[in-house]
């Protein structure tokens, strides 16, 4: 799994940004048919939803599936998306509004 995180800078304030973190997936065909591609990006929405408490209003997370998320258990792809967002300094926390990009 690999997950990118923009922080708009404050030079940026200006422009209509969302109210609410961004999260959007991208799970690709190399990771399997259309079933399992969207049940890992199910899985991911909702660990997503449960880890965005430390995000701020306006940043924008992408989460990329890699094709060993086919197999990844939903323990698995937790503790995975935990590891990812800890490298980028965002600690898990309580749930909080996010706009999914679908």
């Amino acid at each position: 799994m690999v997950v990118h995180l923009l922080v708009p800078s404050a030079d940026r304030a200006h422009l209509s940004l969302p109210q609410a973190p961004r999260v959007g997936f991208v799970v690709s065909k190399a990771v399997g048919p259309a079933v399992v591609r969207n049940l890992v990006k199910r899985r991911l929405r909702h660990l997503a939803r449960e880890r965005t408490a430390s995000l701020s209003p306006r940043d924008m997370l992408v989460v990329r599936a890699l094709p060993a998320a086919a197999d990844a258990s939903y323990d698995e792809l937790a503790r995975e998306l935990d590891r990812c967002l800890a490298k980028l300094g965002v600690a898990a926390g309580n749930a909080v509004d996010v706009e999914v990009l679908r």
